[in-house]
């Protein structure tokens, strides 16, 4: 016996139609459609590593010691390509000071952190769904089944449509929906932690460097 012989009684056409397109649907309808679309790019990130901050945190040391033997202005040249460090080192140029360029990179740490926990709460909402879905198809089959009692042939399709959307419901929500919904939390969370660890050696540098700055513009 195949593989496509066995599984063949439990594949239904219009059981998954009705949980995997009402599932959509409703996600769609109480997902805005920016986190929606950020729903779908994050699954790039499923199978990564949780983020470090071990590099960043090695550049800006990097960058605090150019800064201390060429000047802080040397900083514009350098090549930095992550944005939160980008923008917090470009405050430091700018003499911001400590507080403004420890609060520049919190609110952007905070700012991704959100944007991440959007797209995770989109699967979270499908994965709530779907086992609702796959009643709704239930009920779907149980209707097929009472008006179609006269024709013994129909009988055992409305069944297959009643009984297998619960199981698509039950799978797709607790097998799928919810891993991916967890997986993208946890990474956001690591992430989340992880990025704090750079505010206090920017802060630290930006407290050295805005007295010097100060000083040379007057």
């Amino acid at each position: 016996m195949t593989l496509a012989t066995t599984l063949a009684p439990f594949l239904d056409p219009t059981a998954f139609a009705i949980v995997g397109g009402g599932t959509a649907l409703a996600a769609a309808l109480r997902t805005p459609v920016r986190d929606l679309a950020r729903g779908f790019v994050a699954l790039r990130v499923l199978g990564r590593q949780p983020f470090s901050a071990d590099a960043l945190v090695t550049q800006v040391e990097a960058l605090a010691r150019i800064s201390a033997r060429h000047g802080v202005m040397q900083l514009d040249r350098s090549v930095i390509r992550d944005g939160d460090v980008a923008a917090a080192i470009a405050r430091v140029v700018d003499g911001e000071g400590p507080a403004r360029t420890a609060a520049a990179i919190e609110e952007r740490r905070l700012a991704r952190y959100e944007r991440q926990r959007a797209a995770a709460d989109m699967w979270a909402a499908a994965a709530e769904i779907a086992p609702a879905m796959g009643m709704v198809g239930t009920l779907v089959g149980l209707v097929r089944l009472f008006t179609s009692m006269t024709d013994p042939a129909a009988i055992g399709g409305a069944m297959a449509v009643a009984v297998l959307a619960t199981l698509y419901g039950a799978l797709l929500g607790n097998l799928l929906f919810l891993p991916i919904a967890s997986r993208l939390k946890r990474l956001a969370r690591a992430e989340y932690l992880e990025r704090g660890r750079l505010a206090r050696p920017l802060a630290a540098l930006a407290e050295r460097e805005a007295p010097l700055l100060r000083e040379r513009a007057a």
